[in-house]
């Protein structure tokens, strides 16, 4: 399918200009039987974001990232509360919202938890279905099944909840044509448009409480049907400092996955404790975005203003990566000069790099990874990483 910068697409059409192919490339998709799943998940619907000016961040996002705004609603369509700006890139919506009403939820929000996202919606085929189960599974339903419809058809939706003050609304929009939601317009911008430099989110990373990551796990499991994919303990995700556990859960199908982390008692503060203060309690700490050319859009990323985390470069001078990576598609000298991370499983290897910080506060940040086979999440890289995201602490005073 050729898509054009006039063409708006719908969610169906955003995901079938990545064919399966590309998808299973991009994000590690696998095959699964929707049909015996209590809670079938097609995949990402829109990440919804509570910023401090969405029209900021919405023209962040376009001229930066090359994401297109596609739709709109704020005052000038009847919505007093705030602004809010659709954005897509490849098979990714970002919604961005920012309050006009002093007293919105919104502002709310941001103000106790500065930039970051309020909700991980998800695409599901039937959504009374999954209310149902997640209801009977004890799960906090925060809308129930609805119909929202206008011109352009009907979408079907209702909500959960989940960590911290977070949500997964459930959509439904087979039967929906527009841009967004009801509610929305068309909305272009008359910027130059930049090239994307990402087609897919590959994985969202939420940050919970000390003891309680088991607790979440055993929610997505329960509640939502997704199964275990890795487990990291403290050793594995460790200095002589600080130190976190992790699980990876996702659904059946692994297009969408949720590595979730808590901090590991430790003789001094970790990312994921900094990210608690800073954040005041559980959230989305960081999103991972599929590219199909990480050395190219790390380059358009950092003419643009990006920082990314240093990489030192004893990384790549020590022999056992290189015993360890075997062949990849580009020169180990072109992956030092950008502070790219490369990590080889059973299933292939990957290349990841992680952006610092998006906003004022130290919370919210990027992964960039680009997979060709692995399934995995870079472990042979969490040192390295690890103690990168230490010394960024350390400058900030948070350590």
């Amino acid at each position: 399918m050729t898509t054009t910068p006039d063409t708006i697409l719908t969610d169906a059409e955003r995901l079938a200009d990545l064919d399966l192919e590309q998808l299973r490339r991009l994000v590690g998709l696998v095959e699964h039987d929707d049909s015996a799943d209590p809670f079938p998940v097609t995949g990402w619907d829109a990440l919804v974001w509570a910023v401090g000016n969405a029209t900021q961040a919405a023209a962040y996002y376009e001229n930066v990232y090359g994401m297109q705004v596609v739709a709109y609603s704020g005052p000038e369509t009847g919505n007093r509360d705030h602004h809010a700006y659709v954005l897509q890139s490849g098979a990714v919506r970002f919604v961005l919202k920012g309050a006009v009403d002093p007293d919105s939820t919104i502002a709310d929000h941001h103000r106790r938890h500065g930039d970051g996202v309020v909700d991980i919606a998800l695409e599901v085929p039937d959504v009374d279905r999954c209310i149902e189960h997640a209801r009977a599974q004890g799960a906090t339903v925060l809308e129930e099944p609805h119909d929202v419809s206008d011109e352009h058809g009907t979408v079907r939706v209702a909500a959960i909840a989940t960590y911290g003050d977070t949500r997964h609304s459930l959509v439904d929009r087979s039967r929906y044509a527009g841009p967004y939601l009801p509610g929305y317009v068309e909305r272009r911008t008359t910027t130059r448009r930049e090239t994307p430099v990402f087609q897919a989110l590959d994985h969202v990373v939420g940050n919970v409480e000390l003891g309680h990551m088991d607790e979440w796990v055993d929610f997505y499991g329960r509640v939502m049907g997704f199964t275990n994919m890795a487990e990291f303990i403290g050793d594995d995700i460790a200095t002589d400092y600080s130190a976190l556990m992790s699980k990876v859960v996702a659904s059946g199908n692994h297009r969408v996955k949720f590595p979730l982390n808590e901090p590991a008692i430790a003789k001094k503060k970790s990312q994921i404790d900094e990210y608690l203060e800073f954040y005041r309690g559980p959230g989305a700490q960081h999103l991972a975005l599929a590219t199909e050319d990480i050395l190219a859009t790390v380059d358009h990323l950092r003419e643009r203003g990006v920082q990314f985390l240093a990489t030192p470069d004893s990384y790549y001078t020590d022999p056992s990566l290189r015993a360890r990576i075997g062949e990849v598609r580009v020169p180990i000298e072109e992956l030092q000069s950008r502070g790219i991370l490369v990590d080889r499983d059973e299933d292939g290897y990957l290349l990841q790099i992680f952006t610092k910080p998006i906003g004022d506060r130290p919370t919210v940040f990027f992964e960039l990874i680009e997979r060709h086979g692995s399934l995995g999440f870079g472990k042979g890289n969490f040192q390295a990483l690890f103690e990168a995201i230490e010394r960024e602490q350390a400058k900030r005073g948070n350590f």
